[in-house]
């Protein structure tokens, strides 16, 4: 990638991986973190996208096993959402847009996710199970939004289930990472069916992602995400998202 040669490669690795570690302990792949970090450093669309799936994929493969390994993955409650979701989130993954146009839809969706980020989501009293029409269509939205842009849809899914008391909380967190997990394979391969260039470099990324995730698993799942740390990200997405709006 371009930015590699500018004399701040280490503390773009920093923040990816502290993106990860942050995103992990709550079941998320981290998907709005790495946009946010690279649109701070200034990578071209082109690269952000197949970067941010390709870390999503790793990061939520470990964060999934680990709920699933837990109990708390429901599948009867994942493949409604999931059966729409993949095939929406390949096609996305093959689109290629126009640099603004991809700069306003993630400026978007980064503003939405930091609002995501510093909501408090109530307390789930009763437990209800969507029906199968509203999940197909969301699963749809998400998919097809998680491969254009690559965020992985999880951070969109996941106060849904939560608004609409359609799961617990470690529910929600295991359910996100298998969600982000599918739409970014789905993405992936959409994108490299198409025969896409990879972004160079991207191997130290996703090395820097996993090292966080190893974090955000072990210590801060553990301890609870820090509360200002939490919303230090949150400001860091609203940050980046302007700029993004502001280079278009």
């Amino acid at each position: 990638m371009e930015y590699s040669q500018d004399g701040h490669w280490f503390w773009f690795l920093v923040l990816i991986a502290l993106a990860a570690a942050l995103y992990s302990a709550v079941g998320q792949g981290g998907g709005s973190g790495y946009l946010a970090v690279m649109a701070l450093y200034g990578v071209t669309p082109a690269h952000m996208k197949p970067a941010a799936l390709v870390m999503n994929v790793f990061v939520t493969s470990i964060v999934w096993y680990r709920y699933y390994r837990d109990g708390n993955f429901k599948w009867e409650l994942f493949w409604p959402f999931a059966v729409t979701s993949i095939p929406m989130a390949f096609v996305g993954g093959a689109v290629t847009l126009h640099a603004a146009a991809y700069r306003l839809i993630v400026a978007l969706a980064l503003l939405v996710a930091s609002i995501r980020i510093l909501w408090r989501p109530p307390q789930v009293a009763r437990i209800r199970r969507p029906g199968w029409p509203v999940t197909i269509v969301i699963g749809a939205v998400l998919g097809l939004m998680s491969g254009i842009t690559g965020v992985g849809g999880g951070i969109f899914l996941s106060p849904l289930l939560l608004l609409f008391r359609w799961c617990s909380l470690r529910e929600t967190f295991a359910l996100s990472a298998g969600f982000i997990w599918v739409n970014s394979v789905a993405g992936v391969s959409g994108y490299a069916f198409i025969g896409n260039a990879w972004p160079s470099g991207i191997v130290w990324l996703v090395l820097a992602a996993l090292a966080g995730t190893v974090v955000g698993v072990k210590i801060l799942a553990s301890r609870g995400t820090p509360q200002t740390l939490q919303r230090i990200l949150g400001m860091v997405l609203m940050i980046a998202a302007i700029r993004m709006l502001i280079d278009i």
